[in-house]
């Protein structure tokens, strides 16, 4: 056959464009099965996250209204039912009244009365099982399901692990308030909030991980990255810190004096701050220099979340590191607000509440600002 009969030669194409039928139809399925199992393992977290900012809020309505040393056992079981008749009511008033806080502070109280604060204190660690059980129970249906990984998984049982702690750690506070002192330790105390916060950001910044990857940024935007990557951090050090002094704040009530702003009667460092010797037991029993410490901490904040916001609008950095830093100027200012108003008032339970639970909301800003600048 010669060169020219040769029939044309004809070139097979495979048309794999989205519209095609050919376009290999298991690999959408199978992307899509992981990405939607992560969303729900993230889903889950931030409900868990939602329920401690309520267990921080419910916390210090309970602290404020004295009410977490009116149940007076740990009964992580049985406790899980209140009182149901009046003989049993008068049983646990009874046991109250065995306490320094019912013969120093509450004596004459009436069970009226008692039932006012029994119940917020139930409300507490009702809440505090509530938190285990939604924890624990999706934390095994995933693990059975192989939603979680190995890595992933171990992330989430030490946060078990840490609630767990955490539930122990209530009990040893409120053991603290039983013995001789009508007052829990205020050492006891800002560990409880420490953890609680601890456990909220261990939850919250796996959840990020799982529903944003990282950022990919131009390498003329790097060098700004970077720079507002480790002043973020700082912010989030310093809110850390916050969290510390409020626990010390709180625990010797400090927001009961120096309720003037911006100075402290007059001063912008109270002449008492190292009255008490030795020197450094002013930084946990003296009410000048705790609240003066916590003070210090939001001019700290005042300062370098602007400065944080200034250096993310010159770098041409995502849309979402923008977001992050706008709620965190905007959580910072609500939370100073919500901080002066609660000293001028002297601490009156809703704004004290409101606070508190203004201090979560504030560190969620700050870790979506940090994991958006990863």
């Amino acid at each position: 056959m010669s060169k020219s009969q040769l029939p044309p030669l004809r070139i097979m194409t495979l048309d794999v464009s989205p519209d095609s039928s050919l376009a290999l139809p298991a690999a959408a399925p199978a992307a899509a099965a992981p990405a939607a199992g992560r969303r729900a393992v993230a889903a889950w977290l931030l409900v868990c996250c939602a329920l401690v900012f309520a267990m921080v809020v419910v916390g210090g309505v309970t602290r404020l209204t004295h009410s977490g040393l009116s149940i007076v056992e740990w009964q992580p079981i049985v406790g899980t039912l209140p009182p149901l008749s009046e003989a049993a009511w008068q049983e646990t008033f009874e046991k109250y009244k065995l306490t320094p806080e019912y013969r120093e502070v509450n004596r004459g109280m009436s069970l009226a009365e008692f039932k006012g604060i029994f119940w917020w204190e139930y409300f507490h660690r009702l809440l505090g099982r509530l938190i285990g059980v939604v924890f624990f129970v999706p934390l095994v249906w995933f693990w059975a399901r192989r939603r979680v990984d190995r890595r992933l998984a171990w992330k989430l049982v030490g946060i078990f692990a840490l609630g767990g702690l955490q539930g122990a750690m209530g009990w040893y506070m409120v053991m603290s308030g039983l013995v001789d002192d009508p007052r829990v330790s205020q050492f006891r105390l800002t560990a409880h909030l420490a953890i609680a916060f601890l456990i909220f950001s261990a939850m919250l910044w796996v959840a990020m991980d799982l529903l944003s990857p990282r950022e990919v940024v131009a390498q003329t935007a790097r060098s700004g990255a970077d720079g507002a990557r480790r002043l973020a951090w700082w912010i989030t050090g310093v809110v850390g810190y916050m969290v510390v002094t409020g626990g010390f704040v709180a625990g010797i009530r400090a927001g009961k004096a120096y309720n003037t702003f911006p100075l402290m009667d007059g001063h912008f460092a109270p002449p008492e701050l190292f009255m008490i010797e030795p020197w450094w037991q002013n930084f946990f029993y003296n009410m000048a220099t705790v609240q003066f410490d916590h003070r210090l901490g939001a001019w700290a904040l005042a300062l370098l979340a602007p400065w944080l916001w200034l250096r993310v609008r010159k770098a041409a950095l995502p849309p979402r590191t923008r977001l992050a830093t706008n709620l965190l100027l905007a959580a910072l200012a609500v939370q100073i607000m919500l901080g002066i108003a609660t000293l001028l008032l002297a601490v009156p339970v809703a704004l004290g509440a409101a606070h508190q639970g203004g201090a979560v909301v504030l560190l969620a800003a700050a870790l979506f600002a940090n994991h958006s600048l990863r």
